[in-house]
């Protein structure tokens, strides 16, 4: 199983594309369709976390992604007494190191999250393998660079097993 790839270039190229000091939380929170998402991680205490040096994966629930979730759970889970859940599905959506689009596409991938879980990313998907999914979630933006990893937006929200 390949948990991080790409080279030297990628990762400069990724140095490169980051607006100088912006983080995971700055270069989300500078995002509209982030809103919900930068919301729950603000109410489950990670923004130390995602501020933290890294680098990390961050998959990306759009603001339609979590709008598609059925009436009341996402208002729930903003809860104080809903912080460990929130947590739990939001660290299954991280993966400690940087993997860009370039270093799944054409390929199938297993990671493991800071929750504990597996994610299944498929760079396969589509009639000349230009998608990616992730555990059928699919990719709609791509490495949103930051200065402490990449962010890739995706239209679902996981949820863990």
């Amino acid at each position: 199983m390949k948990l991080i790839g790409g080279g030297a270039a990628l990762a400069a190229l990724g140095a490169c594309a980051a607006p100088q000091g912006a983080d995971i939380i700055d270069v989300a929170s500078g995002n509209p369709n982030f809103s919900t998402l930068v919301a729950a991680i603000q109410a489950a205490g990670l923004v130390d976390t995602l501020r933290s040096e890294g680098p990390f994966t961050v998959f990306a629930p759009t603001n339609d992604a979590f709008a598609a979730l059925p009436a009341g759970p996402v208002e729930g889970l903003l809860l104080p007494e809903n912080k460990d859940q929130l947590v739990n599905i939001l660290t299954y959506h991280v993966v400690r190191g940087q993997i860009t689009a370039g270093d799944v596409l054409g390929t199938q991938q297993s990671v493991v999250t800071l929750q504990g879980g597996v994610l299944a990313v498929d760079g396969t998907v589509g009639k000349v393998g230009t998608g990616v999914t992730v555990n059928g979630a699919n990719v709609v933006q791509v490495d949103v660079f930051a200065t402490n990893g990449v962010i890739h937006a995706i239209d679902q929200v996981l949820l863990p097993e």
